[in-house]
Parts: structure tokens; C-alpha cells; sequence
């Protein structure tokens, strides 16, 4: 209906006349008065995060990071959304609020989600070793697929060589598309770095094989599984995995940043073909969407129980701060204000992710627009999520 068409339909309509309900001036008061209270509560949830928007401030003035943005979700469901700085460097636009961000490494526990689906359904088992899925995939000084079981991919403990650590400069190969065998091959060509089960290391080496075990489980591209058995199931709308050689983000998004050497001139580092992430790293979704499906996955929508319970079973992760643990795929992280919250974060390229959801249901997620260069600049932004995950809950 057009605005123009709108007042003749009024006029018109069955309940003008004598037996149309009367004004009421009670009803009308208690209307506005609802809505007064209902400004008074939005405005104590505003003060409560006074302390999250001057840390995200500071993210910018103190830490140089070009633009901040975060989503804030209480435990009734209802989402604040905060920015700081600018969305690009030369415009000077602002952040757009709850834009597409890379999320990297969140993208584990997508695809540890789709690993436990198929354990769920007895098609995997956690214990079994990789060889059974994946026959001769690892043989090798990088390590032995018949003594590395799903647990220790997805648990970080397989002492797979971490092939990123061996990557050019991005800014010389962000046009590159690196298939999962050609990353492979980059790990395969150096030793592993323990025997399977010993110790705990990153790797990301070990979430590129698990896409491989999805792909050949399913019988689908990784990326197709991850989107109907995870992103659909959880009923998100702003995560998506980008097609091959797909290296823009959907709009709107802030522009990220990275630089040639720690402390150099910040560049425009947005567009980049985001394939040497992988299973591993590959995601781009809004902070708003990210703290959904922190959502679905505590609440039971993707997983069984006893896969979430194994999800949950945590191991000590030296090189984590404040005490974090590393389960299948997610991290466990002591709160400043008692309890955990669970989660993961990301980093890539440009951009830098971090949050999670209490078990009360409190979720946050926290982007900046470029990696930190110092350590102190990559604890406040874990800082800023603390103390957005630990506001107080109304």
C-alpha cells in the first residue's frame, strides 16, 4: 500500500462510526509509561557497557587499531552493538555497525561442529585413527596417520607441524588459491613437532586434515557441509563461506589493515583469497551472527549431548592467557568476574576476532580491523571482551 492510498483507507475502514472503541486516556497513559520504563532499562544496559565503549576508545587512541566494532548479547536476547574509529583510513567512514568481518580460526569450531555431527551419527569416531578415513594421507617425519586419532586433530595434540608458519607474506601471495593437499605439503616437509598425545600445540595443519575427513564422510566439498550442517542448522544469515577465488567481503564491512613489518604503514589488506584458511580459517560473518551461533551450540541445536559433553572436555593449552583451555574446537576462558565463558577467536589478515558465550547465555563478540602488533595491544582486546561478557545481567 503507498503512503498516498494510506488515509483514504483509514477513512474508509469498518471501525469509523458510532461503534468504534473510544479514546482512552488510561490506556494511553499506561502505554507511555510502559515505554518510559522500557527507556529507563535500555538506558542502565547502555551504562553497564560505558566500560566496553571506552575500551573499544581505546583500542583506537592507545593500540592504533583502525576501527573497532562489537555485538553484545544479555541472557534474555537482546543485543547491543557498539563501534569505535573508522571504517577506512581515507574516507574516514564510519565502522559500519555489526559489518562482515574475516572470523579465521572461529571457523574450528564450525568445523569441529560437523566432525561431532558425524561422530553423533557413527559414521566417526573420535578415537579411531585418521588412517581409517584417510588411508596414507600422513606418513612421514610430519607425523603418522595411524597413531593421530580425530581427538588429537581436533584437540590440538596431534603434533602436526603448523604449515603457517612457513606462509609468504601475505602481501605477496594474497592472490594465491592454496588447495588443502598444497597446504599439506608445506607441513609435510618439516618434522612434527611431538609425538601424537604428549603435548598440545596450535596447528592449523590439523584442521585442514579434519576438512578433508568431512569431505570424505559427507561426500561434499567441506564448504557446502559446514553451510547446510552448521550455518543453516544454527539459522544464520550473516555467515557464509566465500566460493573459490573469492577474495571480497560482502558489504557492509570495514576496510581491514595489515603491514609489510610489525610497526609499518598500515594497507589496505580486505581483499585476499582466503583459501590458505581453509577449514581452518576461512569464515567471514557479522559479530552478531557469531554470537548466534555461540547460541545454537550451547543450547543443544547442532550437537547431541554427549558430543557437546566431549566438546566441552578441556586440556591445558600452554602459550593461551589467563589460564585458557582448548577442548574439541572451542576454548574454555576464565571470566574477571568468576565463571568461564566458552568460545574461540580468530586471526587473519586484517582483522582480529575474540568473544564467546557464558553459560548463562551472555554472548559477545569483539573485532578490530587489524592484527596486534604487540602483546598488549592483543590483551585489551581480550580484555574488551571480558568485560562485555562480564556486564551485568538485567
Amino acid at each position: 500500500m503507498s503512503v498516498a492510498a494510506a488515509p483514504a483507507a483509514a477513512v474508509t475502514g469498518p471501525e469509523v462510526g458510532a461503534n468504534a472503541p473510544r479514546h482512552n486516556p488510561a490506556d494511553e497513559l499506561r502505554a507511555e509509561l510502559d515505554e518510559m520504563r522500557q527507556e529507563v532499562k535500555e538506558a542502565k544496559r547502555n551504562r553497564s557497557n560505558d566500560a566496553l565503549q571506552k575500551q573499544l576508545n581505546g583500542l583506537v587512541k592507545k593500540h592504533k587499531f583502525p576501527g573497532a566494532l562489537a555485538a553484545v548479547r544479555d541472557s534474555k536476547g537482546r543485543t547491543s552493538h557498539y563501534t569505535a574509529g573508522v571504517g577506512n583510513l581515507r574516507s574516514k567512514a564510519k565502522v559500519p555497525v555489526d559489518g562482515y568481518v574475516r572470523i579465521a580460526s572461529n571457523t574450528k569450531t564450525f568445523t569441529a561442529v560437523a566432525v561431532l555431527q558425524l561422530v553423533g551419527e557413527g559414521k566417526v569416531k573420535l578415537d579411531e585413527p585418521i588412517e581409517t578415513y584417510l588411508p596414507k594421507l600422513l606418513r612421514g617425519k610430519s607425523g603418522d596417520g595411524r597413531k593421530i586419532t580425530v581427538r588429537h586433530l581436533l584437540q590440538h595434540t596431534s603434533g602436526l607441524p603448523n604449515y603457517t608458519r612457513w606462509m609468504p607474506n601475505i602481501f605477496d601471495a594474497r592472490d594465491e588459491y592454496r588447495s588443502p593437499r598444497e597446504l599439506l605439503k608445506i607441513a609435510f616437509a618439516h618434522k612434527a613437532s611431538f609425538a601424537p598425545g604428549k603435548k598440545w600445540e596450535y596447528s592449523n595443519t590439523g584442521y585442514t586434515v579434519l576438512g578433508l575427513l568431512i569431505e570424505k564422510v559427507t561426500g561434499k566439498p567441506v564448504s557446502k557441509a559446514i553451510t547446510d550442517q552448521v550455518i543453516k542448522r544454527a539459522g544464520l544469515r550473516q555467515t557464509y563461506w566465500p566460493g573459490k577465488k573469492v577474495k571480497t567481503i560482502r558489504d557492509p564491512h570495514p576496510t581491514g589493515y595489515g603491514s609489510r613489518k610489525p610497526g609499518g604503514k598500515l594497507l589496505d589488506i580486505t581483499n585476499l583469497d582466503p583459501s590458505w584458511g581453509g577449514a581452518a580459517g576461512q569464515l567471514i560473518a557479522t559479530p552478531s551472527d557469531l554470537n548466534r551461533f555461540w547460541v545454537a551450540l550451547m543450547d543443544g541445536k547442532l550437537l547431541k549431548p554427549a558430543q557437546l559433553k566431549a566438546m566441552k572436555k578441556t586440556v591445558k593449552a600452554p602459550g593461551m592467557p589467563g589460564g585458557w583451555r582448548y577442548g574439541l574446537g572451542l576454548m574454555k576462558m576464565p571470566l574477571s568476574c568468576g565463571g568461564v565463558a566458552w568460545g574461540h577467536g580468530g586471526d587473519i589478515d586484517g582483522y582480529e576476532t575474540r568473544g564467546g558465550i557464558t553459560d548463562d547465555g551472555r554472548a559477545a563478540a569483539i573485532a578490530v580491523t587489524a592484527l596486534p602488533t604487540a602483546d598488549a595491544a592483543a590483551m585489551s582486546v581480550i580484555k574488551a571482551a571480558d568485560t562485555a561478557l562480564c556486564a551485568k545481567k538485567r
